[in-house]
């Protein structure tokens, strides 16, 4: 009976400490049952060396597939990590893609020089040296938010390093009206919930002790945001200009009730490059390739296994896991 006493005590103990540490540290539990999830779907966790230092980047090869998988790069957005690709690297690698999704230069586990500007041409160089570091030859590319402004850019400059690209609620040309920069600032609980509402205006209020969490950790990097969004605003390297050029098949993904880039900038985007391929994600928000990864990731694997691509179109897709 006592060692059935002490062992009801430990599990006790054991609820207790991971009740106040997801309390406390809600963005980091949820982050290890992420590496599990991955873990679990046989995404590896790798590290390669690029001119600028040793970068973190999963790796989600297909099983079975022809030739190890058609090769998709994906960059994530402003404040990010390789992480928030998740959803989308389960999918598509099921999908017979082979996903590289990195960490961009100044954050997850990819280095952090305290000099860099942290501009959109600075983050291409870094995604084209990662591209070089891997030998890959004429990958796909798929970029989020900022990373979709670093994706075109590249495309853009570049059209023989990449082939087919994909941008989900994507930056990178000037607005029609002013984008809300001053969100990417929060100082309080009520300046994170306004962000949080911005990227998902569907989603419910996250609770307080999340939000406090997601303050901590946005200020741990918030000098690289800073000077990012700094950047960025000068409006020196929009692809306005040059997206019309832009040789590369490209399919622009948006969600219809994105508050942090509204569709009227998707729908801008596909005007410019008149060739490109609109899915609008119905009931979707900033966050589509997370929230709504079902339909975002099928509507990727379509256009970049067709041929030939398509072109011109704009589609109205219901979310499959919304």
């Amino acid at each position: 009976m006592q060692r059935i006493g002490r062992l009801l005590l430990w599990v006790v103990l054991l609820v207790i400490v991971a009740g106040v540490t997801f309390y406390e540290r809600p963005l980091w539990v949820n982050l290890q049952i992420t590496h599990f999830e991955l873990f679990l779907s046989r995404v590896q966790s790798n590290y390669v060396l690029t001119p600028e230092g040793r970068v973190h980047y999963y790796d989600a090869e297909p099983r079975f597939a022809p030739e190890h998988g058609i090769p998709l790069v994906l960059v994530h957005g402003l404040g990010d990590r390789d992480e928030s690709w998740a959803p989308m690297l389960r999918r598509l690698k099921r999908a017979g893609f082979h996903v590289y999704a990195p960490d961009l230069l100044g954050y997850g586990r990819s280095p952090k020089p305290g000099d860099s500007d942290y501009s959109i041409a600075t983050q291409e160089k870094f995604v084209a040296d990662f591209i070089q570091a891997l030998g890959l030859q004429k990958p796909d590319i798929g970029g989020w938010s900022m990373g979709g402004w670093v994706a075109l850019k590249l495309a853009t400059d570049h059209p023989d390093m990449v082939d087919r690209v994909v941008v989900y609620d994507a930056a990178g040309i000037q607005p029609d009206s002013p984008v809300p920069s001053d969100a990417f600032h929060p100082r309080d609980i009520q300046g994170m919930q306004r962000l949080a509402s911005l990227l998902e205006p569907t989603a419910k209020p996250l609770p307080n002790f999340v939000l406090r969490d997601a303050l901590r950790v946005y200020g741990d990097q918030q000098w690289v945001v800073d000077k990012g969004v700094t950047a960025m605003l000068t409006g020196h390297d929009a692809v306005d200009a040059t997206l019309p050029q832009l040789q590369n098949p490209l399919l622009i993904v948006w969600g219809s009730v994105d508050g942090m880039l509204p569709l009227a900038m998707g729908q801008k985007m596909h005007t410019l490059d008149p060739r490109s391929e609109l899915d609008i994600v119905e009931g979707c928000g900033h966050l589509a390739p997370k929230t709504c990864s079902g339909r975002v990731a099928q509507a990727t694997a379509d256009f970049l296994k067709s041929n030939p691509a398509p072109s011109g179109g704009v589609r109205t897709l219901a979310a499959m896991n919304k």
